[in-house]
């Protein structure tokens, strides 16, 4: 068997894309505990949690595809779910 490459213009595979870093100096100390705090009721680390805050408030229009999919199977919880075809045949027999 033969292996193909796809070769994409503009794409680099295999190679790890460096983000730029944030220092944040002189933080007092109550609000470092309340990053702690928050960071772990969500199960997060302070970094995490801290990047998650950042992007919350600076781009709120950009939600995490996690975020999106749990609200999503919360909005469908007890849902009884159809297969497709049988929901295609259906269309078909009906022709």
């Amino acid at each position: 068997m033969v292996s193909r490459t796809r070769i994409i213009p503009g794409v680099t595979i295999g190679t790890p894309r460096r983000l730029p870093q944030l220092l944040v100096r002189d933080v007092p100390q109550d609000v470092v505990e309340a990053l702690k705090r928050r960071a772990a009721e969500h199960g997060r680390s302070a970094e995490a949690e801290h990047r998650i805050i950042l992007e919350e408030t600076l781009c709120p229009g950009r939600r995490g595809f996690w975020e999106r999919a749990a609200e999503l199977r919360e909005e469908t919880r007890g849902r009884i779910f159809t297969d497709s075809t049988d929901l295609i045949r259906q269309d078909r027999d009906e022709r």
